[in-house]
């Protein structure tokens, strides 16, 4: 089996999410959003072209026996679309690429979002994981792996304090007589 139709769906599917994230930056800051650290975002898409290109040097002669290796990864790849795709929908015009947040919308606790603070985040690093697997690309998934997660501490950690920076708590108390913010 060709390792082929793995890249295309996976370039199609990312194509795809940098279209929805871009109108959905547009609704989010027409509606008063912000955008935090964007310096990140170029070493998210750096780190992304990097694992690709790194799988396809590595996954020569492009080939992948079909076993029970493969069928492993197929299926928990297609589970963790579906996971992605619930994430997406469940955050609506919310989900990004980047860290945008609006100011005083607490965040969204519905779908995957009531289970876990961050389920896109881990389909992104299984995904790190299992696609280097799929293509029998040890090298990539160790590299790859350590490095996005190094990449994904920081991206939380940033988004952690832009959703409390924001969240309509957070905001300081105005006292009596002062004119409101």
């Amino acid at each position: 089996m060709s390792v082929w139709w793995v890249f295309g769906f996976y370039f199609l599917e990312r194509g795809i999410e940098l279209v929805v994230a871009r109108r959905n930056r547009r609704i989010v800051l027409e509606r008063g959003g912000v955008e935090f650290a964007p310096e990140t975002y170029r070493s998210i898409v750096v780190m992304h072209v990097l694992f690709f290109a790194a799988l396809i040097v590595e996954s020569w002669p492009w080939r992948i026996p079909l076993d029970a290796l493969t069928i492993f990864c197929l299926s928990a790849l297609l589970l963790l679309q579906g996971l992605r795709y619930w994430c997406i929908v469940s955050l609506k015009e919310r989900w990004n690429t980047r860290i945008l947040v609006v100011p005083g919308e607490p965040p969204v606790c519905r779908g995957p979002y009531r289970l876990m603070r961050h389920p896109n985040y881990v389909v992104v690093v299984l995904e790190f994981a299992l696609i280097p697997l799929l293509m029998r690309a040890p090298l990539t998934l160790i590299v790859f792996s350590v490095a996005n997660l190094i990449l994904l501490r920081r991206r939380i950690r940033l988004e952690e304090k832009a959703l409390r920076d924001s969240a309509p708590d957070a905001r300081p108390p105005v006292p009596e007589g002062s004119p409101s913010p």
